[in-house]
């Protein structure tokens, strides 16, 4: 009796280098690889935040998946089309990145050639688009038309605004799925549950953690407050020994201070002694910030992520520390702003701290559900809802993207647009 021959799996490869927002691809790892139907690698591949870096850091984004235990290759090439050459030699179906930026990338890795025989899938790192771009009417054109966003076969969005701007794209939007994102159900999930963990131990302090951006310049977003009160927080902690001050940096943020001279090398190193000295300080750029989130009474940043992350996943409101130059808010971002408590300055965060302690924390709870309907189109379903198109784009056959159908320049290449190294 003759058996039918197990169905050819789909192959999945995640490209990864942009760690820090694993969380944006982990559900759907998760759930491909608990799936009989697929065949899934990871790859740890190096990095660049700038045009003057060398490309590095693989090491690092090895180390957090092996943190985490997730298996995974290493192409830590010197020749970065060797890499290419061993993932053309798994022929993957498909290729998941979550980092649109391509000259973050080395060359081989990078959309143009994945795309002549792969089908790329991209799935933002950010939770939700809250920026508009300077001097621009709708939605930022960074957030819709780099290349990455021109070649990808399948695109995986958060907000119908921009599904709606691919629409009017020479391609169209026919490739591109509003599903919400996995790292916003991640987040919601883990707080729901309890999980929490906090590096200072110190009982019965209130814990805040605080959470600055790295844009410091009108010419990219211009959120980043850190050089106009770290002096002032670093006081604050002092004279408030019942206060954990958990530091949360954005990745790119102390690397961000330094290459642009926005505090002395000689300035920032000192007040890192004395911020590191203190018993009540701490920094942490490295845990799961689900479990940091879970264990803090409090948050403040200034952007611009956390101002959707934080409301969402504990159902409470942060202190937006808002910078008055900074690039417009979108329709969303505006929900995600009003779902935290707004201060200018400094002395209006003290206030702010203040009534917090002794009335406990505002009723947001209209604010951020209004937030959740818009930020969350299919609570906890997005990254089975993404399996799911995965699934249907292989049984549909669907071929590889025809270079030939997109017109536009792509957004990096155009004048003016040297942000895209941040």
């Amino acid at each position: 009796m003759m058996t039918s021959p197990e169905p050819k799996q789909i192959k999945v490869v995640f490209l990864v280098f942009y760690h820090e927002a694993w969380d944006a691809l982990a559900g759907i790892h998760a759930l491909m690889a608990a799936d009989s139907k697929f065949e899934v690698t990871v790859i740890s591949i190096p990095r660049r935040f700038s045009l003057e870096a060398d490309f590095g850091e693989e090491s690092e984004v090895s180390a957090y998946f092996d943190r985490h235990g997730v298996k995974h290759l290493r192409f830590n090439f010197e020749d970065s089309f060797e890499g290419l050459e061993k993932i053309k030699e798994l022929a993957p179906d498909y290729v998941f990145i979550n980092y649109p930026w391509q000259r973050n990338y080395q060359p081989g890795y990078r959309v143009e050639q994945l795309s002549e025989f792969t089908k790329v899938c991209y799935v933002p790192y950010f939770s939700a688009p809250l920026v508009l771009e300077r001097d621009r009417e709708g939605v930022a054109p960074h957030l819709y038309t780099q290349r990455s966003h021109q070649l990808a076969s399948l695109i995986f969005t958060q907000d119908k605004n921009i599904q709606i701007a691919y629409a009017n794209t020479s391609r169209g939007n026919e490739h591109v799925y509003l599903t919400g994102t996995p790292k916003i159900d991640a987040l919601v999930n883990k707080v729901s549950h309890g999980d929490k963990s906090w590096p200072l131990a110190n009982p019965g302090n209130f814990k805040m953690i605080w959470a600055p951006h790295h844009s410091y310049s009108p010419a990219w977003l211009n959120f980043g407050n850190f050089a106009t009160m770290f002096q002032d927080m670093l006081s604050f902690a002092g004279v408030n020994p019942t206060v954990d001050v958990l530091l949360r940096p954005h990745p790119l943020m102390f690397r961000t201070l330094l290459d642009r001279e926005v505090i002395p090398v000689a300035v920032l190193n000192e007040w890192l002694e004395q911020w590191n000295a203190l018993p009540n300080t701490a920094i942490d750029a490295d845990d799961d910030v689900a479990l940091l989130f879970g264990a803090a009474d409090l948050m403040i940043t200034d952007g611009i992520s956390f101002l959707a992350e934080y409301p969402l996943a504990t159902n409470k409101p942060g202190i937006f520390f808002e910078n008055a130059g900074h690039w417009v808010l979108s329709e969303l971002g505006e929900l995600a702003a009003s779902a935290n408590i707004r201060v200018s300055n400094f002395v209006e965060f003290v206030a702010a701290f203040s009534d917090v302690q002794i009335n406990g924390l505002p009723d947001f709870s209209k604010q951020i559900a209004a937030l959740r309907t818009v930020a969350q189109p299919y609570p906890g379903d997005a990254a089975k809802l993404i399996v799911d198109v995965v699934k249907n784009d292989y049984l549909a056959e669907t071929p590889l993207v025809d270079k030939t159908l997109v017109t536009e320049i792509a957004w990096e290449n155009q004048p003016g647009t040297e942000a895209a190294w941040d």
